[in-house]
């Protein structure tokens, strides 16, 4: 399995997490705790049309911070890295203790790659406010894509420990438990963050991987099969589910599940190693 694809700051998913941040503001229309609920909504929330509409709210009130904030999160969901930088730079402008705004910013030096920007963002949001979870959550996924476990692990505790109600922090608490050999704390943490977000696929790959390290292939199949239903595009799921073909003598099932993978990502090796050996 890819370690880092719940980590994946793909534009799709990035624009997801800058809506969130957004809807911590009294703005209409943002209204959600379920953050897949949100992927779904993204692409509309990025439109031209909506970031037309955004733009109108501006003109009619260019010193509002809070404006800058939300069209500069559908720039992001947009794709538009520069400009949102420069509506979330506009806005930190305006009201230098607008820590929303530094996380979101944060989001979008990560996905341009400069880490180093992106934490600095992070830190001065926990500065402002120390309680701010989602900033402890997005500077946990920084710290995990640069290979910091240990500095991830304990931001998503500090999430956890101010009662977060975001999914992310338990899922991603779980791999690095999972990474650990920790599997049954892992379980615990992806049950937490299906309770909290029921209809997000890649908890129930996880914790179906850490079942099968617990020789509970019933349950692993179960919850990798979830995952495949709600996202038929996830290239991990596929070859987890042709593991237990497998492992089970299933050949035949094995081999399409592997060519499924190859056929959403060429690069995936398990997946083309799997492939090979089942042709064979």
């Amino acid at each position: 399995m890819k370690a880092d694809r719940s980590l994946s700051l793909s534009r799709r998913r990035l624009g997801a997490l800058l809506f969130l941040g957004a809807c911590t503001l009294a703005v209409a229309g943002c209204q959600t705790s379920n953050p897949e609920a949100v992927i779904r909504i993204e692409s509309e929330q990025g439109s031209e049309s909506n970031i037309a509409s955004l733009t109108e709210v501006i003109k009619n009130n260019p010193r509002d911070p809070q404006a800058y904030n939300v069209r500069g999160s559908a720039y992001g969901r947009a794709g538009d890295f520069s400009k949102a930088l420069l509506d979330f730079n506009k806005a930190i402008q305006l009201n230098p203790n607008f820590y929303q705004a530094y996380a979101n910013r944060a989001l979008i030096y990560r996905g341009m790659g400069d880490l180093k920007a992106a934490s600095d963002d992070y830190n001065k949001a926990l500065r402002i406010n120390p309680r701010y979870d989602v900033a402890y959550i997005g500077r946990g996924n920084m710290y995990q894509q640069a290979g910091q476990s240990a500095n991830a692990f304990n931001d998503f505790q500090r999430a956890i420990d101010l009662d977060t109600t975001d999914p992310r922090a338990y899922n991603n608490r779980g791999l690095i438990y999972q990474k650990r050999g920790e599997h049954k704390l892992a379980i615990e943490d992806f049950s937490k963050s299906i309770s909290l977000s029921p209809n997000a696929p890649l908890p129930y790959n996880n914790r179906g991987l850490s079942y099968l390290a617990l020789g509970d292939e019933e349950n692993a199949f179960t919850d990798i099969n979830k995952a495949l239903q709600l996202d038929k595009d996830i290239a991990e799921a596929w070859v987890n589910q042709a593991l237990i073909y497998e492992r089970r003598g299933e050949t035949a099932k094995a081999r399409r599940s592997y060519a499924h993978a190859v056929r959403l990502d060429p690069e995936y090796q398990p997946a083309k190693d799997g492939l090979a050996r089942t042709r064979g």
